[in-house]
C-alpha cells in the first residue's frame, strides 16, 4: 500500500500565501539571525565610530545610540559581512558561526 504525503492531500487553494506583509513593523517579532554561518564581532578598540556600517546593513542590525555605534544586534544579522567590507579601520572581523 502507498503512503500519501501531506503535499498529494492539500489543495493549492488551501495554502496560506507567503511572503505577505500583515502588518506594519512587524520584522522585530521575527528571529532571523539563527541563518547566519558567519557572524561579525565588533572590536570596539578598533573603532573611530565613522558610523559607515550603520547604514549598509540589511537587516538593520547595527544599532546606533547618540551618535555611536553598539554592539550586533544578532537576533537579526544574518552574517552578510556587508559591515565588515565597509568598515575602514577593521573593526569588524567576520567568524565563522559556532
Amino acid at each position: 500500500m502507498a503512503k500519501t504525503s501531506i503535499n498529494e492531500t492539500v489543495k493549492w487553494k488551501d495554502i496560506t500565501p507567503g511572503g505577505n506583509v500583515c502588518a506594519s513593523g512587524n520584522s522585530e517579532e521575527f528571529k532571523t539571525g539563527d541563518w547566519r554561518s558567519n557572524k561579525p564581532i565588533f572590536i570596539e578598540d578598533k573603532c573611530k565610530q565613522c558610523l559607515l556600517c550603520a547604514p549598509v546593513c540589511p537587516d538593520s542590525s547595527v544599532p546606533v545610540k547618540d551618535g555611536k555605534r553598539l554592539e550586533f544586534d544578532y537576533d537579526h544579522c544574518k552574517g552578510c559581512g556587508i559591515c565588515a567590507k565597509v568598515c575602514p579601520f577593521d573593526a569588524i572581523e567576520m567568524v565563522e558561526e559556532k
